[in-house]
């Protein structure tokens, strides 16, 4: 019997409470909602995963180092990426490498649009000082409304490492849900009438100026807020390596085996580091609530102002508001999200080439407004 308890006392069952049930429950409902509804799957079925490593109860041993939290663990080596702001940036190269600049080159006017739909990031920063977070804090809980995970990682790593966990999942749990929570702020919003809206076709972009958009990017947003510059720079770097046409090989690793491999390590690190004693607390649960009117909030901001821009635009250039909520930058979700619900109400009118140049505007303007954020508090 000495020796059977021995053995109990080494198992994770021995330390197992009703927080690490209640974590485990929400790991597999992460894993259930990313292959049941393909919700974000890329992203929310690692996080799942790594909720349930982080939730398994380890045994006090010295020298064991096997937990997330652990110094010296592989885990907590691999988890200083997130802490040290390292993936954000490799991600933001792939993400760079797979995007497309025409439609907003082709449309320029649009880029307001992205910047509109950051309205969630300033209202929540201002929300969560009203609900007693510190000024560091707030800041990172606000770029949530930027509907950009590695931005939102980026940010918190510097100023709020403490919340990084609750701030990433929020964010990626939310982007997730983006067909659930914006259509139903756009219909508030529009008009039947405002949803037939149809748009000009985008012209042809040449190659040149596909060339010239990243260099002249870079260096507008850097010279705005050089903060910005290890997720912009690394963003237009890796959208030249794809339009420069003589770096093929490092446009494709970068938007195919370098996002992949860093999307794992991140998505299970994150996931581990959501342990019932650091993540069930009032903190986070603030921070959900929060997190929910941000993306609310920036999905208005971006039609709203889209109805604005109307009211001068002459006839046969207006924009169909419903692209304004695609300037939440979560690539490309929301902008196919203003796409189908151009389609609900007109089967013939094709938004998503237009939505896509607020979408990318968005990646942009919440870099940005970290980079911006960034550089005034610290």
């Amino acid at each position: 019997m000495e020796g059977i308890m021995h053995f109990f006392q080494h198992t994770g069952f021995a330390g197992t409470t009703p927080g690490n049930l209640l974590m485990i429950f929400v790991g597999l409902l992460f894993i259930w909602l990313a292959i049941r509804f393909e919700y974000e799957p890329l992203l929310l079925l690692p996080i799942g995963f790594g909720i349930l490593l982080g939730n398994i109860p380890l045994p006090w041993q010295p020298g064991l180092q096997i937990g997330v939290q652990e110094e010296g663990s592989v885990m907590n080596l691999l988890y200083m990426g997130v802490l040290k702001g390292i993936f954000p940036p490799l991600i933001f190269l792939g993400i760079g490498a797979m995007t497309d600049f025409s439609p907003l080159i082709s449309n320029p006017k649009l880029i307001l649009l992205g910047a509109a739909a950051q309205l969630g990031i300033f209202l929540t920063y201002i929300g969560a000082i009203t609900l007693g977070f510190g000024n560091l804090d707030s800041a990172a809980i606000g770029i949530i409304g930027g509907a950009d995970g590695p931005t939102a990682i980026f940010l918190s790593s510097r100023l709020a490492p403490h919340l990084i966990g609750a701030i990433t999942i929020a964010a990626y749990i939310y982007m997730a849900l983006i067909p659930v929570i914006q259509p139903p702020v756009m219909r508030l919003l529009t008009t039947e009438k405002e949803r037939k809206i149809r748009m000009k076709p985008p012209r042809s972009v040449s190659r040149k100026e596909k060339v010239l958009f990243p260099v002249i990017g870079v260096l507008l947003t850097g010279f705005i807020a050089p903060a910005s510059l290890p997720l912009l720079g690394m963003f237009f770097l890796g959208n030249l390596l794809r339009e420069s046409m003589v770096t093929a090989r490092l446009a494709d690793t970068a938007r195919n085996a370098l996002i992949d491999v860093v999307s794992i390590i991140l998505g299970v690190t994150i996931g581990a580091s959501a342990q019932a004693t650091t993540f069930l607390t009032r903190n986070s649960l603030q921070i959900f609530i929060l997190g929910a009117g941000a993306f609310v909030i920036s999905t208005a901001g971006g039609v709203l102002f889209a109805k604005m821009m109307n009211l001068v635009l002459p006839e046969g250039s207006k924009v169909n508001p419903l692209i304004g909520a695609a300037g939440v930058s979560a690539v490309p979700n929301s902008a196919q999200v203003a796409h189908r619900e151009g389609l609900k109400a007109d089967p013939t009118n094709h938004l998503i080439m237009h939505a896509m140049a607020p979408n990318v505007a968005g990646v942009i303007g919440s870099a940005l407004a970290a980079g911006i954020m960034l550089g005034y508090l610290l």
